[in-house]
């Protein structure tokens, strides 16, 4: 095969007339394109057969449906059900102004048309014609907005192009989103004899080869806008569930939201619980630190099959919390005059859910006392923290308050934490260890009374272990509504809220008493620091001030009143979308709350025990030959996941 561009090298350069050598020029460059590849011979198809109907691309099918007509009325997100509509589609919308005066003009004609023929009904004795009345009154609006510039005037046109691998499932296809579009009293037409120009026209070039318009101002054409398409798939994160609009996946990492915060709000066994023990245990796996305040033993089983951390706290419990505890000055916390004011204030706030009211004159005395009950123990806004051997316990605040002229009556209140029946919680120095990527807290053995105020000094202590290093962590506190009861815990919760993102800590609050929570002033304001919210089933009572909290429409409010175990809505900054909360036979078993599926667990599980021990026998065990040093097996411990 001759070389082309030896070809070009023997052309003839002499000085030929312009003109010849302009269509010199032009033949080579013809000659030389017709060997080059081009980007159109890149997406080019095929091969391409057009039917009546349709259009087959490369084994593929396609067909064009238009709009035809409107309703006199139309929502704004009228269009979503069909953007969200599960199937490749491709959708285009042309927009062409139409010049006010034009529009005016015509509309004049018609009111005066109209009122014509309403006046000659009238002389006839004819009776009214509403169909008439209306579009007179219609147009008549129309004219006013026109002129006032409230409105413009637009023909629109709309085409979908829907694809499938067979004609009969693009014959369902079709008829389902004609059926959608029906729903709307919006009627469509299919693109017959012009199944070309109808997929040229959805193509990304520009084109209206169909040329098939409506009149329409400018309010109902911004309404058919498909900036309403519920995706919120991302390419990092965990799966939360199956988005009920278009049965995408839900895919998101809360890390990368303004905050880490999380609120869910459900009634009693909507699947709250199961719902955020499915993200702990997809979090796990992302190596994100998780830490829970669980109030009845629901994660237990949890912590079993991962390896996690499990502390019961109660007032006979071996495990203890001080709320007089410190963290470790680091970064931005190197002041240790600041920590221990925090410390101070923290404790003021805890003695409080433990005494009740006080006084100012008491409060100014536990605030004196505190600070001296710290110096007891060498710990003053001079210490270094690192070299801090011992913290003080309630028992030594209870005898700094002895010393002190007016303390008797704080002495006496307290003295039931210390020497009555409550002084196994708080009186004793901690002895837990939270070394674990999974740490669960149980207090469903503490009695009503004392719950909020053990959840109060837990939630402390995680935060003096979250300021004194740097990681990843999730921080869930279920049934949070036992401290949005008091004020003083109320108060703690949303400052940690607040708080917590320089700390690259995320809260998750749950709780099933919604009306309690968003009435707090605390509540709603934890809810408005929080990026991402799951609103599950919703009960009548309450589904009012949710609406109003989250700006629902009518149809979420309905969605979440009429929603299933594990449905809902999610939230994620300003997106959200419908969701079913899905999860594996694996992780079922692992994070289910159901009392049958637990019951019918434990029966497998002593079914399977009592079998092995009707059959003890076991294979003959082959004589036990000593190994070499070389190559006797080392035995590793079991440890904790990190």
């Amino acid at each position: 095969m001759p070389d082309l561009l030896t070809q070009q090298t023997n052309i003839p350069v002499t000085a030929p007339t312009p003109q010849t050598s302009d269509a010199s020029v032009i033949q080579a460059e013809q000659s030389l394109l017709k060997g080059t590849l081009s980007i159109r011979d890149l997406i080019a198809p095929a091969s391409l057969k057009v039917d009546s109907d349709h259009v087959e691309i490369n084994g593929k099918f396609a067909r064009t449906i238009f709009v035809m007509t409107y309703p006199r009325y139309i929502n704004v997100g009228w269009f979503a059900p069909v953007i969200n509509y599960p199937g490749a589609m491709d959708v285009s919308m042309f927009f062409y102004p139409i010049p006010t005066e034009i529009v005016l003009k015509q509309l004049r004609n018609k009111v005066g048309a109209l009122e014509a023929q309403l006046f000659a009904d009238a002389d006839k004795g004819a009776p009214r014609d509403p169909l008439r009345e209306t579009a007179l009154q219609d147009i008549e609006k129309l004219r006013d907005d026109l002129t006032q510039g409230i409105e413009k005037f637009f023909q629109f046109a709309l085409y979908i192009t829907m694809y499938a691998k067979t004609k009969e499932q693009l014959d369902l296809y079709t008829e389902k989103i004609e059926q959608v579009f029906g729903s709307k009293l919006v009627y469509t037409r299919r693109a017959l004899w012009q199944a070309e120009q109808g997929f040229n026209s959805t193509m990304p070039l520009g084109l209206d080869e169909l040329g098939i318009e409506f009149n329409m101002n400018s309010s109902p054409v911004a309404s058919s806008f498909p900036f309403v398409s519920s995706d919120l798939t991302s390419d990092d994160g965990i799966l939360y569930g199956i988005n009920r609009h278009n049965n995408s996946l839900i895919i998101f990492d809360r890390f990368s939201l303004q905050n880490a915060n999380a609120v869910v709000f459900a009634t009693s066994g909507a699947g709250k619980s199961y719902t955020i023990k499915l993200e702990i245990l997809r979090s796990l796996m992302m190596g994100v630190d998780v830490l829970v305040i669980d109030p009845e033993r629901e994660y237990q089983h949890l912590s079993e099959a991962v390896g996690g951390a499990y502390v019961n706290i109660s007032l006979n419990s071996q495990a203890k919390v001080n709320p007089f505890d410190l963290p470790r000055a680091t970064g931005q916390d190197s002041d240790t005059s600041d920590i221990l004011r925090s410390a101070v204030i923290t404790i003021k706030g805890l003695t409080r859910l433990m005494l009740g009211t006080i006084t100012n004159q008491e409060d100014s005395l536990l605030d004196r006392a505190l600070i001296e009950t710290y110096a007891k123990k060498d710990i003053t806004s001079s210490t270094d923290l690192t070299k801090v051997i011992e913290v003080p316990i309630m028992s030594d605040l209870v005898q700094v308050l002895s010393g002190m002229v007016g303390g008797e009556s704080l002495v006496e209140r307290l003295k039931k934490y210390t020497e009555g029946t409550f002084a196994g919680l708080l009186n004793s120095p901690t002895n837990i260890d939270v070394n674990n990527q999974l740490v669960i807290f149980s207090v469903r053995d503490l009695e009503d009374e004392l719950r909020p105020i053990a959840i109060y000094t837990i939630i402390n202590y995680i935060w003096n272990i979250v300021r004194s290093s740097l990681k990843k962590r999730v921080l869930v506190i279920d049934e949070a509504w036992w401290l949005m009861q008091y004020e003083d815990s109320a108060k703690f919760i949303f400052a940690l809220a607040k708080r917590c993102r320089k700390y690259y800590l995320g809260i998750t609050t749950i709780t099933q008493d919604v009306n309690d929570f968003l009435s707090s002033q605390y509540g709603l304001a934890i809810v408005t620091n929080s990026s991402m919210q799951i609103l599950l089933k919703q009960s009548p009572a309450s589904i009012d001030i949710i609406g109003k909290t989250f700006l629902l429409t009518q149809g979420e409010r309905f969605l979440l009143l009429e929603s299933g175990v594990g449905e809902g809505i999610f939230f994620a900054g300003n997106r959200h979308a419908a969701i079913k909360v899905v999860a594996s036979a694996t992780e079922d078993e692992i994070i289910t709350s159901d009392p049958r599926q637990l019951l019918a667990q434990q029966n497998a599980e002593q079914e399977a025990f009592a079998q092995d021990m009707e059959n003890p026998e076991l294979p003959p065990v082959p004589e036990a030959v000593p190994l070499a040093p070389e190559i006797v097996p080392s035995v590793t411990p079991a440890v904790p996941l990190q």
